[in-house]
């Protein structure tokens, strides 16, 4: 009797066993799009800024995607178009339209599926459309149908709107500014997929969702201080709950005049207390450190910043032209903190304080430079065709001390020095911020006075190369100075505009399920 049954228990795990080897392997589709766009700025994005990615060479975006890898063996993997842009201003409605077309015929050429890997942003603007990524999954749904699963990965700069929310079966966002766990955080939203498919659970019973009428840049909510930081490591104590999937904290994105700009918490999974007290307790303890919130960074104005870099011992004392910053929607190519860097007696003379700016765009200058060569002296206008409001063109006169041709975005950089000053001209815009960026164009960072950088907070890199850093309060289209800004779309009361405001109800909405809509 007792081989009789353990003939039968073993017979019964080999079936069992051999049928979870026979089970398809779920299709999952690969789709996307990521820009944050300033609406302050009267920059335009258009569709080749996005570098878009198809079919197979999507995957080299993934780096835990190679061939052989766990991800790619446990899923039968159908990558249509990912596309990510610098940000920039806002994306023209003839782009969009092309890419998200090519994205939906891709879909339908390829289904059914069991789930999709959307890839966003989050802060995407468009011409006359609000809630881009919402409007894309939704369409999306049109599409495949309401039974896949979608699992959105996206940056805590992002934007979560209740139909993004409803539509997205598993969310995530990155955990670091600056996020240095980007790639971590894609890998999470694609194994909480291959998780919800493999283990037959699907859609998560509850996904609860807080708005939080906070509106902060970047550049204040690093986590790399308080209290952006112990805010932030709050997130797993809530996510590595058992009966939760995920748990993600959005700052939003400030510099858009949207409804749905603001801060957003949610949390998804199973078991409806946990997922719904965690993400009260989050957007509470969001709203409690409101006021805590500060820059990276001192910061001062630009006369201030070159004052003291110059008064400075410390090399590279860096400068962060925060106003016209690239890498969060500025068009770049604002000239006015070159303007007066180049009136300062201090760089007139080749003697003075050796200083680097990168950079502005300038393609009449590119041209003349590769007609006359390195050493060759170039006399034409950079900066200001896009953006005007604040100082025009420069005329940059000086001899050409680099060239480098090839960059993925700047195209063409020339290095132009002018006084004690190299001025990195590119054919297009382009933020630096990695050593390479500047060594590439025979230039030496860690023996230069001071670096006038047109990003915000400083990526790691630059970050741990920096003798000294002030932040710039300079104008264009990401002014730090929200209030100088002008809202008329946003919602209010809003903090900090509205440091007043009364407690808000922080209350969890319960978001329907995808399917049940």
């Amino acid at each position: 009797m007792k081989k009789n049954i353990l003939l039968l228990s073993l017979t019964f795990l080999i079936t069992i066993n051999l049928f979870a080897q026979s089970k398809p392997l779920p299709r999952i589709a690969i789709a996307g799009l990521g820009i944050e766009s300033s609406t302050f700025s009267p920059a335009q994005s258009t569709e080749e800024a996005f570098h878009a990615n198809t079919g197979e060479d999507i995957f080299s975006r993934y780096p835990f995607m190679t061939e052989g890898s766990s991800e790619r063996q446990r899923a039968q993997w159908v990558p249509t178009l990912v596309g990510k842009s610098l940000p920039g201003g806002i994306v023209t409605r003839e782009a969009y339209e092309s890419l998200t077309g090519k994205i939906l015929k891709m879909l339908k050429e390829n289904g059914p599926y069991d789930g999709l890997f959307f890839d966003i942003h989050g802060a995407m603007s468009v011409v006359g459309l609000d809630d881009p990524e919402g409007d894309l999954i939704e369409r999306i749904r049109e599409v495949i149908g309401t039974d896949p699963l979608i699992s959105t990965s996206m940056d805590l700069h992002g934007n979560v709107s209740e139909r993004l929310a409803k539509h997205s079966d598993l969310i995530t966002a990155y955990r670091m500014a600056p996020h240095e766990d980007a790639i971590e955080s894609k890998q999470r939203a694609v194994n909480n997929l291959l998780d919800r498919l493999e283990n037959g659970k699907g859609k998560p019973k509850y996904k609860a969702y807080v708005p939080v009428p906070i509106l902060l840049p970047g550049e204040m909510t690093s986590t790399r201080i308080e209290p952006g930081k112990s805010l932030y490591a709050k997130v797993p104590t809530v996510a590595d709950q058992e009966g939760v999937i995920d748990a993600a904290i959005w700052i939003g994105y400030a510099w858009a005049d949207e409804p749905r700009n603001h801060a957003v918490v949610m949390v998804t999974g199973d078991d409806k207390v946990k997922v719904t007290s965690g993400a009260e307790k989050l957007a509470q303890h969001f709203w409690d450190v409101r006021n805590e919130f500060e820059f990276v960074a001192p910061v001062a104005s630009l006369k201030e910043s070159l004052d003291k870099a110059i008064a400075s011992d410390k090399k590279p004392f860096m400068i962060s032209d925060l106003g016209d910053n690239p890498t969060a929607g500025g068009a770049g190519d604002v000239t006015w903190t070159l303007e007066k860097i180049l009136a300062r007696p201090e760089f007139k003379s080749e003697d003075g304080p050796s200083l680097i700016y990168a950079s502005l765009p300038g393609p009449e200058l590119i041209e003349e430079a590769l007609k006359v060569g390195v050493g060759g002296t170039v006399n034409a206008p950079v900066g200001a065709s896009v953006d005007d409001r604040y100082a025009p063109p420069i005329q940059l006169s000086g001899k050409v001390e680099a060239i480098k041709k090839g960059d993925r975005d700047a195209v063409t950089e020339v290095v132009v020095k002018v006084g004690s000053v190299h001025v990195i001209v590119t054919k297009k815009r382009k933020p630096y911020h990695q050593k390479s960026d500047f060594t590439d164009l025979g230039l030496h960072p860690e023996q230069t006075d001071i670096i006038v950088v047109k990003i915000g907070y400083l990526v790691p890199e630059l970050y741990d190369m920096r003798g000294d850093w002030l932040m710039a309060l300079t104008p264009g289209g990401v002014d730090q100075d929200l209030e100088r800004l002008g809202y008329k779309r946003i919602k209010r009361p809003m903090f900090p505009l509205d440091k007043d405001m009364e407690q808000p109800d922080l209350n969890a909405q319960l978001i329907p399920a995808s399917d049940e809509l």
